[in-house]
């Protein structure tokens, strides 16, 4: 594993407890950095936390609820120091079902949690990176974002969102020497996959071209890089994880 150097930095990391979130908060604890993990589920968090380290510390905070992101920003920065990396991670698939069959609140929970909780984080962190001249910021999308799934439009609405959200918040930022880049993972073999049925899992792999899923591990050395000080020109960009599948 190369060790991309993040000595100093401070890292959130928002779904950080378990997936391609606790994967990503591993590696940046292995490349120097200090990461707070913010997560709803305290069990899995303490657990997360217990794997990591003293590098790591935690904070149960729903990131629909902007009022408890800043009491939890206040905290990090408080006791762990300025906040120069965000990785948001969180998210949820969402049911499966036809858009006309779907659910108006489920369609509204999805989009709640995927697309304005990235913006409410984001929202959250940006000002103390703004003022300080310096920040690395990825989120978290999906090839759903690029090229929909059937029976699975809230999500894949959402994470549209966010790469358009990426790309406007990156364009907004570039001259405070803040990158703000996506990733568009393919399924990646995490938790996600048993909120979805066997059918839908064929029909997602089937479509990468090289067979498999994404492993955590590997959206989480992009992710390194992208956060690190190496990437000092790249902003506004979206970054392929999908083994292929991408289109465009």
């Amino acid at each position: 594993m190369n060790r991309i150097d993040l000595d100093g930095q401070v890292a959130v990391v928002t779904g950080g407890a378990q997936g391609i979130g606790f994967a990503v908060a591993q590696r940046l604890v292995a490349s120097g950095a200090r990461v707070s993990l913010w997560d709803t589920n305290t069990a899995v968090l303490s657990q997360a936390q217990a794997a990591l380290g003293d590098a790591a510390s935690i904070q149960s905070v729903d990131i629909t609820d902007l009022d408890a992101l800043g009491r939890a920003h206040a905290m990090v920065e408080m006791q762990v120091g300025p906040v120069s990396i965000l990785v948001n991670s969180a998210g949820i698939a969402g049911t499966n079902a036809s858009l006309d069959e779907y659910d108006p609140a489920e369609w509204r929970r999805v989009v709640e949690i995927n697309l304005n909780g990235t913006f409410y984080v984001n929202r959250t962190v940006v000002p103390g990176m703004k003022a300080r001249g310096y920040g690395r910021i990825v989120n978290i999308a999906s090839i759903a974002g690029k090229e929909g799934n059937p029976n699975l439009s809230a999500y894949s609405a959402a994470k549209a969102g966010v790469i358009g959200l990426t790309k406007s918040l990156g364009k907004e930022l570039a001259k405070y020497d803040i990158a703000v880049n996506a990733i568009t993972p393919a399924t990646a073999n995490t938790r996600i996959l048993q909120t979805l049925t066997p059918e839908f899992i064929d029909y997602m792999l089937v479509r990468i071209p090289r067979g498999r899923f994404l492993e955590v591990e590997e959206a989480a050395a992009m992710v390194a890089w992208l956060v690190s000080k190496d990437n000092s020109f790249t902003t506004a960009s979206v970054f392929d994880l999908s083994g292929g599948r991408a289109t465009y």
